[in-house]
């Protein structure tokens, strides 16, 4: 079968993958689930593993078949598998857990200690076909495309799980600051006005990500290269500043606004990333705002969104390509050029 494949670490994006015919994957554990992928969302995080970023803080065996963010048929399943059978169309969750760790028992799949992350420790989706298990598939309710809601397997619940942590932080009136309205951006935004009554501001350089923030929801857009982000929050909260920040891009830029836009005991969720945290320590202890990280989300929480699709509560914008294309994406991403969600569709 064909796969997209990294063999070495690389800042070039237009050589960042090839396309390798590699054998089928094979079930080999009673647990096991082989799907034909229909759909498998590019992540800026598929450009940082092509980097080396992810290097230090996980083992990646090269080469290895990048891809995340799964959705399509059950092909083969092993003896054991109760869940789905052939035929049913499904959507992986990211990591397949044990179980049976601590984490795992006290329901933190992501913190499991045996995991294996598709498309970072193990090989992802940008395949015909994918390796996963029980744990990790979900199935899909009857009309929805695979394609079209593959890349809520990671940007959806990623952006899901950090916009239910900011809604218990958030009462009516208050103001909630989403920065950066890309592929995940644009998916949170649509969860706290569907999850709160809060007043959302998004921030972003592009023109069209702020009319698409319009579109969704956005009581307020702000151009950050023509107005000064602090001014235009403190003008729109009454200079109390916002109760929950939620930080799509994790610059050094965008970090660095938490003191000034943060309210007093308020959040600066942290999500995207590649930037760092320059602050003061005692600028925390005089706001006392907290930086709160965020990765992924739990299998349940991919549940509750496969939930809201179904509502049609979040609607994911997405751009379709072939798997010959993954460096094109690729390169693309790099540039900013892509709105919404890029799906591979091998």
């Amino acid at each position: 079968m064909r796969a997209a494949r990294l063999h070495e670490y690389t800042d070039d994006m237009t050589q960042g993958l090839s396309i390798d015919e590699i054998e089928k994957p094979q079930v080999t554990r009673s647990d096991g689930v082989v799907v034909a992928v229909e759909g498998a969302g590019w992540c800026q995080t598929d450009n940082h593993i092509i980097e080396g970023m992810w290097e230090q803080y996980v083992p990646q065996p090269l080469p290895m078949t990048l891809g995340h963010e799964n959705a399509g048929t059950v092909i083969e399943t092993g003896e054991e598998v109760g869940l789905v059978e052939e035929g049913d169309q499904v959507i992986c969750h990211p990591v397949q857990t044990c179980g049976t760790c601590r984490p795992c028992r006290q329901g933190e799949t992501m913190y499991c200690e045996n995991d294996a992350f598709n498309g970072l420790t193990t090989d992802g989706g940008f395949a015909d076909e994918l390796l996963t298990s029980e744990r990790a598939v979900i199935p899909l309710p009857d009309g929805v495309d695979p394609a079209d809601i593959a890349p809520h397997a990671d940007a959806g619940i990623t952006a899901y799980h950090a916009a239910k942590k900011a809604v218990d932080g958030l009462n009516p009136g208050d103001a909630a600051v989403v920065i950066g309205i890309g592929g995940l951006g644009h998916i949170g935004l649509q969860c706290l006005n569907e999850m709160s009554a809060a007043d959302l501001v998004a921030v972003d350089i592009k023109e069209s990500a702020r009319q698409l923030a319009d579109d969704l929801g956005a009581h307020y857009t702000i151009d950050p290269q023509s107005e000064d982000v602090a001014d235009v929050v403190s003008d729109i909260t009454d200079g109390v500043g916002a109760a929950q920040v939620l930080d799509f891009v994790g610059a050094d830029e965008t970090t660095a606004l938490a003191p000034d836009i943060c309210a007093a005991g308020g959040d600066h969720h942290i999500i995207g990333y590649g930037g760092h945290i320059h602050e003061p320590a005692q600028a925390l202890v005089n706001g006392e705002f907290a930086f709160q990280g965020n990765i992924v989300g739990r299998y349940a929480e991919l549940q509750e969104l496969v939930a809201l699709v179904e509502r049609e509560a979040v609607d994911l914008h997405t751009t379709r390509y072939d798997l010959d294309a993954v460096n094109e994406v690729a390169e693309k991403l790099e540039h900013g050029e892509i709105d919404g969600r890029a799906v591979i569709t091998p």
